[in-house]
């Protein structure tokens, strides 16, 4: 129990708009022009809310910029467990990167991919921003290797199969497929880069 002399708590004032919508639609403001040209007014446009508001609700430019990134990057238990429930790794990455296809040519999102406009800025000062980007690459890094590890060990796939090259691989596919969205390429093209990537996949043993 406080004392009767301690400081009364300050409540602040409640917020008088939807921060997960909010939160939303500043992910769709850096995804369409990444961090660095993504200006504070470019945000209140984007969010309908002042910048008062955005400061209050995330801090500054950059930590909002990070949680937008953390939302775009979903949660790693989820794409673990899309990958376990594969039948094998290689159909789990297939899927994998043809589900960057589709997200990065979607209808209603900006096209290719925030991790790769974030791993983009130059400034120094947004040296974290890169970082933040680059753990996300380093999580479904070791999502892939895992998986395939795991079918190395149950005898699906060659004792010699390079685990580290196929994960990076895939995320440099993936990578890549972002700019080629940036740059105009259609859903189909991004697909039959996706597919043509994995002939490089050791054969399954047996």
């Amino acid at each position: 129990m406080e004392s009767p002399s301690a400081p009364r708590r300050k409540t602040g004032r409640p917020l008088s708009f939807d921060r997960d919508v909010a939160l939303e639609k500043a992910m769709l403001a850096f995804w369409q022009s990444g961090y660095e040209t993504t200006s504070i007014s470019d945000l209140t446009a984007a969010m309908g809310v002042t910048a008062p508001s955005i400061y209050a609700a995330f801090g500054d430019k950059k930590r909002l910029f990070l949680e937008a990134l953390r939302r775009y990057a979903g949660d790693p238990a989820d794409l673990e467990g899309a990958m376990n429930r594969a039948p094998t790794a290689r159909d789990a990455v297939v899927r994998m990167i043809e589900n960057a296809a589709t997200l990065f040519t979607g209808d209603a999102t900006p096209r290719g991919c925030l991790l790769a406009s974030a791993a983009a800025t130059g400034s120094k000062d947004a040296a974290d921003v890169r970082e933040a980007a680059a753990n996300e690459r380093r999580v479904i890094r070791s999502i892939i290797v895992n998986r395939i590890e795991r079918d190395i060990a149950q005898g699906l796939l060659p004792q010699t199969t390079r685990c580290e090259v196929l994960a990076d691989l895939a995320l440099a596919v993936t990578q890549g497929m972002s700019v080629l969205a940036r740059d105009g390429a259609d859903r189909d093209a991004l697909l039959a880069v996706a597919r043509a990537s994995m002939s490089v996949w050791p054969d399954p043993v047996g």
